[in-house]
């Protein structure tokens, strides 16, 4: 389990985290999204032990992780900013990976290496952008990780390797009980891998919520009567936008859905009918009912 309380990390005058508390469970995938500068990527260096925390502390199942080898060698990391050796092949980075973690699987990289159909003598820096995300992701996979940090985890992927990337994540989570956190700007990417979901902004944690229950618990209405009426008549129900065009009227609602159904249809609307909501319409209307516009947000 991995618990972060008042985390905080400056930069200069610039607050990169600012006051974050988290509690990710183990085995379970957590998605974090967010615009440039967010967050996202200094979190995932804090939680790692790449950075020191200036007020605050991050535990890894119970103990702090800053300066800590023996609980780091649990931990995948794969950056944004990819790292290799300087003209070094998949081989002699599996090497270097064997001679800092004991855990280091040959047959596990082997086995990928075939997956991804790449070439372990080859010169890693001949490899195209997605290889070399594809690569990192073998070497950190092989360590058989407890738990499994990745940046811009689809950067660079086409929709194949993307889908075997999720597969092997996945894997790992529920075969080994690992926890995977994973970062994307894109919802679309994480939609359908992970249990919970969190929104940063601006170095802060404005929404986190288990993927399903933030679905269920936000709706789409549409309705029309054979009279006038506005949104003053919905009073009764927590509406967090409100759009009428002609005769029908769109309601995003928070609450129980069957609940909002009885209310609704006691009124003797002409037309009611309840739709899902996308994930990223969900993330969109919460952040505007927080006071922020999608604009501001997420890059989708």
């Amino acid at each position: 389990m991995i618990q972060a309380k008042n985390l905080t990390k400056r930069f200069g005058d610039f607050v990169a985290l600012d006051n974050i508390s988290c509690t990710i469970p183990q085995g379970c995938v957590y998605g974090m999204v967010g615009s440039n500068g967010a967050g996202k990527s200094t979190f995932l260096r804090a939680i790692t032990g790449v950075y020191r925390p200036d007020a605050g502390t991050v535990h890894i199942d119970g103990v702090p992780i800053y300066e800590n080898p023996a609980k780091k060698c649990e931990i995948a990391y794969v950056p944004d900013g990819l790292f290799f050796l300087t003209g070094a092949s998949m081989n002699r980075m599996a090497d270097l990976y064997k001679a800092t973690n004991p855990k280091f699987d040959y047959d596990r990289f082997r086995k990928m290496t075939a997956m991804f159909s790449l070439d372990p003598k080859k010169p890693i820096n001949t490899f195209s952008k997605g290889m070399k995300r594809q690569a990192a992701t073998i070497l950190a996979l092989a360590t058989h990780p407890q738990y499994i940090f990745f940046d811009e985890t689809f950067d660079g992927l086409d929709p194949i390797m993307r889908n075997v990337v999720k597969n092997l994540i996945c894997e790992d989570v529920l075969e080994r009980n690992a926890t995977a956190i994973i970062t994307s700007h894109s919802l679309r990417e994480l939609e359908d891998t992970c249990d919970q979901l969190a929104l940063l902004h601006k170095g802060g944690l404005v929404l986190e919520s288990d993927i399903q229950n933030l679905k269920t618990s936000l709706f789409k209405v549409q309705i029309a009567f054979n009279h006038e009426f506005g949104e003053e008549d919905f009073a009764e129900l927590k509406i967090l936008n409100y759009v009428k065009r002609g005769s029908v009227a769109n309601l995003i609602v928070r609450g129980n859905r069957e609940e909002t159904v009885t209310k609704l249809s006691a009124m003797s609307p002409v037309l009611l009918d309840v739709l899902p909501l996308s994930l990223e319409e969900v993330f969109t209307y919460e952040m505007e009912a927080l006071g922020y516009t999608a604009g501001d947000i997420l890059e989708v």
